[in-house]
């Protein structure tokens, strides 16, 4: 079943005088949505009793969590040992994960850097057939770690480099960012067919089962040349995406991801808002 919910928490979760995690899972119950991204942007410095204590506030409320991994992820890296790094980062975060009742796991999955663009993608799908190890090293293939589609033309992440990743091993599943293909391609996505597009060569790459329960974020995106420049809110009326085109195209194919707002602040207003427009065109 398709599910919405907020990455972090928004400024109404704070005004309503909520101030920790499991406060969050109460939040988004009340809020009518069905699921939270935890982020651990700055690193992984939880404790595994606090990951637990959020854990179970979570399933008290019938909410399910996802994780996103520290953002200095980049399995591009020419260094051996800042690679090894990263291997650390996406790998601690999937234990969190798990201690937190979550199975899904999103990470940036480079930068292209001073290199040519074959070179950094070659290099990095070698470094995720390593990572690949060493989830199945680690017991967590039963996770969903998820490759994000990345936002500005400097990064590696295109809708395409993604399906590469994900066609390495089935515990790789696509995090589709709507915003950021948005962002990097200029306001490509306007139709629902633009949607179609992509959403079908990913189908034709990883298979419907693989992409049925992908990992979608979802924002407006100002952007400019090099691509992503910061996140806006719904309430933007000069930079896309629209959500509404999606949430046919989504119903039409019979997707059910999980959709996560990634707005700047009004991420929990702004789920629910695709939830019911999802809703209107699954009806229609």
């Amino acid at each position: 079943m398709i599910k919405f919910g907020p990455s972090g928490n928004s400024e109404s979760f704070y005004a309503a005088g909520y101030s920790h995690t499991e406060d969050a899972a109460k939040f988004v119950r009340e809020n009518g949505l069905d699921c939270f991204e935890y982020s651990f942007g700055r690193g992984v410095r939880m404790t595994e009793d606090k990951a637990i204590s959020i854990g179970d506030a979570f399933r008290e409320n019938g909410v399910e969590i996802s994780v996103h991994a520290p953002y200095f992820v980049n399995f591009a890296n020419p260094d051996d040992e800042m690679a090894a790094k990263s291997y650390g980062y996406v790998l601690d975060s999937g234990r969190m994960a798990a201690l937190m009742g979550g199975k899904r796991i999103v990470f940036h999955p480079a930068a292209q850097g001073k290199e040519e663009r074959g070179v950094a993608v070659s290099r990095t799908e070698d470094r995720l057939k390593i990572l690949r190890d060493y989830i199945y090293l680690n017991n967590l293939e039963n996770l969903m770690f998820c490759p994000e589609t990345m936002g500005k033309t400097a990064q590696i992440g295109t809708v395409e480099e993604i399906a590469r990743f994900c066609g390495i091993d089935p515990v790789f599943t696509p995090c589709i960012d709507f915003g950021h293909i948005n962002a990097r391609e200029q306001g490509s996505l306007k139709t629902k067919e633009d949607y179609r597009v992509r959403l079908e060569y990913l189908l034709e790459k990883l298979g419907y089962d693989r992409m049925k329960h992908f990992h979608v974020h979802f924002s407006k995106i100002q952007y400019g040349a090099k691509g992503e420049i910061r996140h806006l809110t719904f309430e933007d009326e000069i930079f896309g995406p629209e959500f509404m085109p999606l949430a046919e195209a989504l119903a039409e194919l019979r997707l059910e991801p999980y959709v996560v707002s990634e707005s700047a602040g009004t991420q929990t207003e702004d789920a629910l808002a695709m939830k019911r427009m999802y809703a209107l065109a699954a009806r229609a």
